[in-house]
């Protein structure tokens, strides 16, 4: 418990004025859970993602699973799989991907985990190179290349990852210089175990090194550069200009980023470049939403948002969205000098009156809150330090992995204190995720066409503000077969999903809108691990190499062991990424064609876009005999 001498009742003023006795409880945040489940130990099984939910909230099922430790034993498994004629998905540790990539078709098939082939198996400091197994997270490749005085220099910003999960999603980092922030830029070597005939023993394995053409199909050996120093600084300006900044902004900053927050007509433009490594700083990037959050708090800031939906209440998100954005602005989004900072926990117990309970969790989130805000607030900008600290996040991995804990502590080891905040085992946050790429050549007039929107509906998006507004990040052309046609920004949408599929939200049409503007009119390209089912449909013809993937896809697994309907869907192969039925537009696995697509009966009809007019969305209107009138 804590012991507080109180002093105008202000928390902030206890802090400061050093009238404060606190006994400090340490509560180790709760790694995910492992998202394969089995019945009967690795037979009869289920998997899902770190979210809990696929975009068609479907449950996707294998006959068995198996964790190899070693190359032999993952060429084993492969040779038997061949063999049976199985279908063959392979999972990573966290499952991070939103789409069912992992899901074997039918409920007979195998997946085969990287769960444990997870060892950096050569580090050359003279060549730069690192070589590793697919299991390997990024936080670990970090650290393993930092400790030989190494950097990747672009990845994505979250730690979680494994070297196959994000090679094989296409994910990346943010620049316009160099070889491109995409991370499957940097292979310079690429072992594949694929399906072979019976003259093969049923598996062959091809080594593919840069300059192979194959290589472009696939594309673990990793190219590094030496370590080196980051200068970040966060300015916030108008965004009447950034249609016109956005390309030249890129291309004068090597790390650059855009935090744009469209109905509070913001954009946070992030200055980051490399420094001498002698210029002083030891600063450190835990970017604060990737931080373990105390269950409570979850709790409250979904129910709060669940109220904001349910009561129709544009203004209070408007007004949370304000205190978000400036919260996370006031504290750097989570740069703090020389990685310091001190997290103060209240502890409660279950058999507390319910009053106390409710006042301790109260107690609990102001003391949060003022963690950062007091004692993370007085440090300024720039924010210096090494690559190894600032490249990426993920601070709510941390804590004891499962099996750890010990038998005579079950309660803590089943009890959830703090967890990542989209940790499906408690209240927290549910959402989707709409990330897509636009030319530079395209990006000026996609970013005018939605300021027009907000123009017409200023408070529409401020649910997406809630989740720190659309981040921008930069891509470079790539020769990957499946890469991006031509330099890019990434836009990445966060917002409100319900718990009930057939619930809309509010604005739903303004959020459908910029999703099909982007998709339709300006050819976005998706992120592979992300997304809805709608982002998905026809996209393998925006590819002008998409043949020639294909033609090296049918060569490497000439039976389609680990195809799947998901993947044949997305390849254009069969048809079905689509599904029209009720209420379908409001979980994006259709556009709407009818009112029924959406929710007429709850308000939201179909409708057509308000600037992009061949956008079809779900728009929330009373009907007034044969009238529809818009109620926003």
């Amino acid at each position: 418990m804590s012991l507080l001498c109180l002093r105008n009742g202000v928390v902030g003023g206890l802090l400061r004025s050093k009238c404060l006795f606190l006994l400090f409880l340490t509560v180790c945040c709760t790694p995910p859970e492992e998202p394969i489940k089995c019945k009967s130990k690795n037979t009869d099984c289920t998997i899902t993602n770190s979210y809990g939910t696929f975009p068609d909230r479907s449950v996707c099922r294998a006959q068995n699973v198996v964790y190899p430790t070693t190359e032999e034993e993952l060429i084993s498994a492969v040779a038997s799989a061949t063999k049976k004629g199985s279908k063959i998905k392979v999972a990573t540790r966290y499952s991070h991907s939103i789409p069912k990539l992992v899901c074997p078709s039918g409920q007979d098939g195998l997946l085969i985990s990287t769960k444990n082939l997870n060892r950096v198996l050569k580090i050359n400091e003279e060549a730069k190179t690192i070589t590793l197994e697919a299991g390997v997270t990024l936080k670990e490749l970090i650290n393993e290349a930092a400790n030989a005085g190494l950097a990747l220099p672009y990845t994505p910003y979250w730690l979680g990852l494994t070297i196959g999960g994000l090679l094989s999603t296409g994910s990346h980092g943010s620049t316009l210089w160099g070889k491109g922030s995409s991370v499957h830029d940097y292979v310079t070597e690429l072992k594949i175990v694929s399906p072979g005939s019976p003259e093969d023993g049923y598996v062959k394995v091809r080594v593919l090194k840069d300059g192979d053409e194959e290589l472009d199909a696939a594309r673990v050996t990793l190219r590094l550069e030496t370590m080196f120093k980051r200068s970040i600084t966060y300015k916030t300006n108008n965004d009447s200009d950034l249609g016109d900044e956005i390309a030249s902004f890129g291309r004068k900053h090597e790390f650059a980023d855009i935090i744009w927050y469209p109905s509070q007509q913001k954009a946070v433009y992030r200055v980051d470049d490399r420094v001498p490594t002698s210029t002083s700083g030891d600063a450190l990037y835990d970017f604060i939403p990737f931080r373990s959050t105390p269950f409570p708090i979850l709790g409250i800031i979904r129910a709060i948002e669940e109220g904001q939906e349910f009561f129709h209440d544009v203004q209070g998100k408007c007004v949370v969205a304000k205190w978000v954005t400036s919260y996370l602005s006031n504290n750097k989004y989570g740069l703090t000098n020389h990685g310091i900072y001190i997290y103060i926990y209240i502890l409660f117990y279950s058999s507390l009156p319910e009053k106390v309970l409710i006042g301790c969790i109260i107690l609990h989130l102001f003391l949060w809150i003022e963690k950062y805000v007091v004692l993370e607030g007085k440090t300024g900008y720039p924010m210096v330090g090494y690559q190894n600290r600032l490249q990426a996040s993920g601070s709510c991995l941390d804590g004891k992995a499962e099996g750890e804990v010990e038998e005579e502590d079950e309660d803590a080891e089943n009890f959830i204190w703090s967890s990542c905040p989209w940790d499906p085992r408690v209240k927290g946050e549910f959402f989707f995720e709409n990330t897509f790429s636009i030319g530079l050549s395209s990006v000026k007039n996609f970013i005018q066409d939605v300021q027009k929107l907000v123009k017409l509906q200023p408070k529409a998006l401020c649910g997406l503000e809630l989740y720190n507004g659309i981040l921008m990040r930069y891509v470079t052309a790539s020769s990957a077969y499946l890469g991006k046609e031509e330099d890019a920004v990434n836009f990445d949408l966060t917002y409100y999903r319900s718990h009930n599929a057939m619930t809309p939200r509010l604005y739903e049409d303004v959020i459908e809108e910029i999703e099909q503007m982007a998709l339709i009119k300006y050819g976005a390209l998706p992120h592979w691990g992300k997304n809805r089912n709608i982002a998905f449909d026809g996209v393998i013809k925006k590819y002008k190499n998409a043949d020639k993937f294909l033609a090296v896809k049918k060569s490497y697994d000439p039976m389609g062991l680990f195809s799947s309907e998901w993947t044949d869907q997305v390849l254009g192969l069969q048809d079905g990424i689509t599904i029209f039925k009720e209420g379908c537009a409001l979980e994006g696995l259709c556009i709407c064609q009818k009112d029924i697509h959406c929710a007429p009966s709850k308000g939201y009809f179909c409708t057509t876009g308000q600037v992009f007019k061949d956008a079809r969305v779900c728009s929330r209107r009373n009907q007034v005999g044969d009238v529809l009138v818009d109620i926003k």
